[in-house]
């Protein structure tokens, strides 16, 4: 009886899990640490845990729609001082083209003069509008007319290039601007109806004497 009861003991010890092989090679104490039984949570996780409780969803349509909304507002308003900054001359809202202080100068230049080039949008719709119009001889007149301001605008432009080129040479020797490129930045400019440049002008015509 001794001899069958030490046999039941050994065969235990030997069939118990906690002391099987894993398969490494590499028997188990009893009383080691139980796995996790999770992984590990990654960084976005616990950054989210650390700044607090994500909002709950909506519950209705007309909470998704009202937060919907609330967060449409938020963009346009966002949108709006972009705008805003972008058109008061700020470089950092600014399209590369328009940045610095070179550029700033010379639409201060086109901008403190009075140009004909900045007829030439609304000369565009009078001469759409003479199209509809079934006169030959009226339209001989507009096209007349148009033809001449092109000239007009092509030599016009060319002046006031040399002319900015020349004035931002002597206030910013050290400029990397092209001149061909300066010039045809400030010829597109000078195009613009006043109200439409941007960013919008600082400076009038009248304040041409205060302009280094």
């Amino acid at each position: 009886m001794r001899f069958l009861r030490r046999s039941d003991a050994e065969q235990t010890a030997t069939t118990d899990p906690e002391a099987q092989d894993d398969g490494t090679g590499a028997e188990h104490a009893p009383n080691r640490t139980p796995k996790k039984g999770r992984p590990t949570p990654s960084r976005r996780e616990a950054e989210g845990r650390r700044r607090g409780p994500v909002a709950p969803p909506p519950k209705t349509q007309r909470e998704a729609a009202k937060r919907a909304r609330g967060t449409k507002q938020e963009r346009r308003a966002a949108a709006a001082e972009r705008r805003e900054r972008m058109m008061a001359g700020d470089d950092r809202y600014l399209m590369p083209r328009d940045r610095g202080p070179v550029r700033a100068y010379a639409r201060d230049i086109v901008d403190t003069r009075r140009h004909l080039m900045g007829l030439f949008m609304p000369l565009v719709l009078v001469v759409f509008a003479t199209t509809l119009v079934q006169n030959l001889l009226v339209q001989q007149y507009a096209t007349l007319l148009c033809l001449a301001l092109l000239i007009t605008m092509v030599v016009e432009g060319t002046i006031l290039g040399r002319h900015v080129n020349q004035r931002v040479r002597r206030k910013f020797p050290d400029a990397k601007d092209r001149p061909f490129a300066l010039g045809w930045y400030v010829f597109t400019r000078a195009m613009q109806i006043r109200k439409l440049r941007v960013p919008r002008p600082r400076l009038t015509p009248k304040d041409a004497a205060t302009l280094g």
